[in-house]
């Protein structure tokens, strides 16, 4: 099976709720087809590569726990729920961002007969502190200390037909993002790796031509023979190479990489977190105590942070969209665009 074909069947045999020998070996192929094929050249790569997929799997079961529960996300749907008015400063708003999501176009396009679909709706949160009004008692005081939740850059674009196929579509991509990460790492060691091979080549050169210019013909056109203390310091950092060469994996490039495949699965929390996310905000979207007895609504959502090559924080919730609230596409304005010729 090819890279391609990886992501044309991208739910694989991931299943939330259970760990499988299928499921590990499924994992292993990916991680393996994904990182580098060649690695199934190395003796058992997939029995070494086993438990660390077992591990990562464990971890993003573990993490599904964290999953917030479905919203209906519609326009109608904003007035009556207190989360998507949290997340909407309109309902318009809803209609803009599901209007934005090929993936969703596509998706009710290639099953006419599908009512509604799964998406995840991903956020930028943002809380900081503010200064505003606010009602103590009889009294209306100016420039009081609150905090501010805001929620920008919506997008959808993990979906699915049904809610178990989304849960294993988020499990995948999570899945994939440590994929990267340690393709990342095998990158950095491949230009790290690099890097010591020309360095090792230039100080061997100037190290042999050092070593011909002391009695040799240096004598002959006036140049000083190079003082020991130099050969000395150029030996020793062509040993230094070797040796970090050797903690690169020296000549065996496939054994580092299938070890640093393992260790990024091994470790899957370093570089991937699900939190619970609560917030209590008022119609402002003011964040309040659980003692202040203004009016508040309870949102509740998850939040992702990657801590890999690119680190960032996204909140997200469950959406089921129903097929009539994806607006059509936008035609072209050709006489428009002709404009800009």
């Amino acid at each position: 099976m090819g890279i391609l074909d990886w992501f044309k069947k991208r739910p694989g045999k991931f299943d939330p709720d259970r760990v499988s020998d299928e499921m590990i070996d499924w994992a292993v192929e990916k991680a393996i087809t994904l990182t580098n094929p060649r690695l199934k050249l190395l003796p058992a790569s997939s029995r070494r590569l086993a438990p660390a997929a077992e591990t990562t799997i464990k971890f993003l079961r573990a993490q599904a726990s964290t999953l917030p529960a479905v919203h209906t996300l519609s326009s109608k749907s904003w007035a009556l729920d207190p989360v998507l008015r949290a997340f909407f400063v309109a309902p318009s708003d809803i209609e803009g961002v599901l209007g934005a999501s090929e993936n969703l176009r596509t998706l009710f396009g290639k099953y006419p007969e599908l009512d509604e679909a799964y998406a995840v709706l991903g956020m930028a949160l943002k809380i900081q502190p503010v200064f505003g009004m606010a009602v103590q008692g009889d009294m209306v005081q100016r420039d009081v200390a609150q905090t501010s939740a805001s929620f920008s850059d919506h997008r959808t674009r993990l979906c699915d037909r049904d809610e178990l196929r989304l849960r294993r579509v988020v499990g995948v991509a999570a899945f994939e993002y440590l994929l990267a990460q340690a393709l990342s790492e095998i990158g950095q060691e491949r230009v790290e790796r690099q890097d010591l091979q020309t360095s090792r080549s230039l100080i061997r050169t100037r190290l042999r031509l050092l070593q011909q210019h002391g009695p040799g013909l240096g004598s002959i056109f006036g140049a000083a023979p190079a003082a020991q203390s130099e050969q000395a310091r150029l030996a020793a950092e062509l040993l230094e190479n070797e040796r970090q060469l050797e903690e690169l994996g020296g000549d065996s490039v496939l054994e580092a990489e299938l070890e640093c495949l393992r260790d990024v699965l091994d470790n899957p929390q370093r570089y991937l977190q699900f939190e619970l996310g609560h917030l209590r905000l008022n119609r402002m979207n003011l964040v309040l105590d659980e003692g202040i007895p203004e009016a508040a609504a309870d949102v509740n959502f998850s939040v992702v942070e990657l801590k890999g090559h690119l680190p960032m924080r996204r909140a997200f919730v469950l959406a089921r969209v129903p097929r009539g609230e994806l607006p059509p596409p936008k035609k072209v304005n050709f006489d428009e665009a002709s404009r800009y010729f």
